[in-house]
């Protein structure tokens, strides 16, 4: 078939949607397909089999007082979707996903002079450019990792007052994303629990959704021999000021555990610890805890491996890749009960409540003073993702979707 496949932040680095758009582009080349991957800044690196097509914009969501400007094309800021992203973003708005879809609206008119794709594939942008995107006759299929009615719920429920609150909401395109989810031809997710949500809180019918499992590349997501375990190390993975990691509740857990264990953070380095590092101050854990900062893909590994647990205290999680990734090191997981945790972790985990520090303590004191049970669920686990999430299987369900569509 020939695929074309839509990301706003193309980079892996940049988030969860570059990490999926890598793997499956990577493996449906590898299974035969002519992929072409439109992406938006920061841009990926090259990707094996994959035609990449760049498209620019000015970043005006991070970008700040004349640094708008662009030296080389100052007028440029006068272009209508320039124009549109800029004084959207001075509202507090995130329209940098709707002029996403509008630009690769009109790339892709560009290549279906050269191109005759079968399918468009967009990866969590959901943008109003979609839906002109039906007017070319392709299929138009969105993967929604879940809805961005989870993120607002959780900002709503975090902010300090009434214009934090508006903040949130201006922020959110839950609009967009719920007119335009309905009207696509077919809907892909990565959990039932997600699945659920969509349809809760998108109207998307159930029929038109498939669930499809992430899947972790278990050449580089795997036990390393001759790397021992360090006594009493705990490892926590994911954005600590995101608020649906649930970091909070581990950092109150952590002072009602009575082991002798450290806390390893890894939160991709981000400078912006404001709320974490205020609670850490307040409760008296910096003598137990340990910031990485940024830190690459083989050294996140190797922090798998010399953990003893990973913990994963999330409010709601689409899938979970923290939880699946130290599972396929072969390392004990204490997940909640948040989103789709229980069916990523199955049997092969500890599953507390979610925002339930007490028993999260309980569950790290248990399962530390049980080397037997942690042996069994490292192995376990291991097992269980080799088996149920791998990119080759993933990737086979997606093309039959697609192939139905077309």
């Amino acid at each position: 078939m020939k695929i074309c496949m839509l990301c706003y932040r193309g980079n892996p680095y940049s988030g969860g949607q570059g990490i999926y758009l890598k793997y499956v582009a990577e493996e449906l080349a590898r299974q035969g397909h002519e992929v072409h991957a439109i992406v938006g800044p920061p841009y990926p690196s090259k990707m094996d089999g994959v035609k990449v097509h760049h498209i620019h914009n000015n970043e005006y969501y991070v970008r700040k007082g004349l640094k708008i400007i662009n030296s080389d094309s100052p007028f440029d800021i006068l272009r209508p979707l320039n124009a549109y992203e800029y004084l959207s973003t001075r509202l507090g708005a995130f329209s940098e996903i709707s002029a996403f879809s509008f630009r690769a609206f009109l790339k892709i008119r560009e290549l279906l002079r050269h191109i005759s794709f079968d399918v468009i594939h967009d990866n969590q942008c959901i943008g109003y450019g979609l839906l002109l995107m039906r007017s070319f006759g392709i299929p138009v299929v969105a993967t929604i990792h879940h809805p961005l009615s989870v993120d607002l719920e959780n900002a709503l429920e975090r902010a300090s007052s009434f214009a934090n609150r508006m903040k949130g909401v201006m922020f959110y395109p839950i609009l967009m994303q719920r007119l335009v989810s309905k009207r696509l031809d077919h809907v892909i997710t990565v959990s039932e629990d997600s699945k659920r949500r969509i349809n809760s809180d998108f109207g998307v019918p159930m029929e038109k959704q498939t669930v499809v499992y992430n899947g972790l590349d278990e050449s580089i997501f795997r036990p390393i021999p001759g790397v021992g375990k360090k006594k009493g190390k705990m490892l926590f993975v994911g954005n600590v000021e995101d608020g649906k990691k649930g970091f909070v509740y581990l950092l109150k857990a952590l002072t009602m555990v009575k082991s002798d264990l450290r806390l390893t953070v890894v939160d991709g380095g981000s400078p912006h610890r404001r709320l974490a590092g205020a609670l850490i101050e307040r409760l008296g854990l910096g003598g137990r805890i340990e910031f990485t900062g940024k830190t690459d893909t083989s050294s996140l590994v190797r922090h798998y491996c010399e953990s003893e647990m990973v913990v994963v205290p999330s409010v709601y999680e689409g899938f979970g890749f923290p939880a699946a990734e130290a599972m396929a090191c072969g390392v004990p997981v204490i997940a909640s009960d948040g989103g789709a945790l229980p069916e990523v972790v199955g049997e092969a985990g500890v599953i507390v409540p979610a925002r339930d520090e007490r028993a999260l303590a309980c569950a790290i004191d248990g399962l530390y003073s049980d080397r037997k049970l942690m042996r069994r669920l490292g192995s376990e686990g291991n097992a269980r993702v080799l088996k149920e999430f791998n990119w080759t299987r993933a990737v086979e369900r997606m093309v039959s979707v697609f192939r139905s569509l077309a």
